[in-house]
């Protein structure tokens, strides 16, 4: 069912794409938009991060609608991360609440560009969570970890990116390593926006995705999780070639 009803809530307002009527719901991705460091304006659906990640959702349901994955879109209340508030943070667990009145015994995948993927980090400990999908994400020195374990972790960063640092988030995926053993990371030619290599990005999040739901892992994903670093945390995206 493509482009699904927009709700609402008390912190912010979910897009969602739902599978053919007849087929019921055993999995939720959960999209997070990037953001910045700092703004009390208002998010919205015409904002250029959140835009950004309109194609990789439906790139996502299109492949996984079939097999019952329902697609979500965050789109926060306020633009920015607004330490300490965290606003995205308090937002994206009001959505993994929903999501686990609506369906409770539900798996959610997060996938998360920049704030977003440093947001689906922060919420990675949340019950309903055990795949996390992290683009370019915006990683800091005292960025926390132990939530992360037990859960599957897929970081994918471009090497040219001048805006978050591909050496944080390597330094922050050894140090994942520490707490889960289905851990990885992906490096591309690439910068912060995701347009050069567009097809590499989303290629790498719908095979994460896929094998989320579907409980085969993809190979490519498995073997760069069995490889120790630092290949297996530097490996070359699939596709990075397009």
């Amino acid at each position: 069912m493509p482009d699904a009803h927009a709700s609402t809530g008390p912190f912010a307002a979910l897009r969602r794409w739902s599978p053919p009527r007849e087929t019921p719901v055993r999995a939720v991705v959960l999209v997070l938009p990037g953001g910045r460091a700092h703004g009390r304006q208002p998010a919205s659906t015409r904002n250029l991060a959140y835009r950004r990640m309109v194609p990789i959702a439906r790139s996502v349901h299109r492949a996984t609608h079939m097999a019952g994955a329902e697609t979500w879109l965050l789109r926060y209340r306020v633009r920015g991360w607004n330490e300490p508030e965290r606003d995205p943070v308090q937002d994206a667990w009001w959505a993994l609440d929903g999501i686990r009145a609506r369906y409770p015994d539900t798996e959610v995948t997060l996938v998360g560009h920049s704030m977003g993927g440093r947001t689906a980090l922060r919420v990675a400990g949340h019950d309903s969570v055990r795949t996390i999908c992290a683009l370019a994400p915006w990683i800091e020195d005292d960025e926390p970890y132990a939530q992360l374990a037990g859960r599957d972790l897929v970081v994918v960063h471009g090497t040219a990116d001048h805006t978050t640092s591909p050496k944080a988030s390597h330094r922050y995926a050894l140090a994942a390593r520490e707490v889960s053993d289905r851990v990885c990371r992906f490096e591309l030619a690439d910068g912060h926006a995701m347009m050069r290599r567009a097809p590499a990005w989303t290629e790498l999040v719908r095979r994460t995705v896929v094998g989320a739901v579907t409980g085969r892992l993809d190979p490519e994903i498995a073997r760069a999780m069995q490889t120790p670093a630092p290949d297996g945390l530097r490996a070359p995206a699939v596709n990075a070639s397009s």
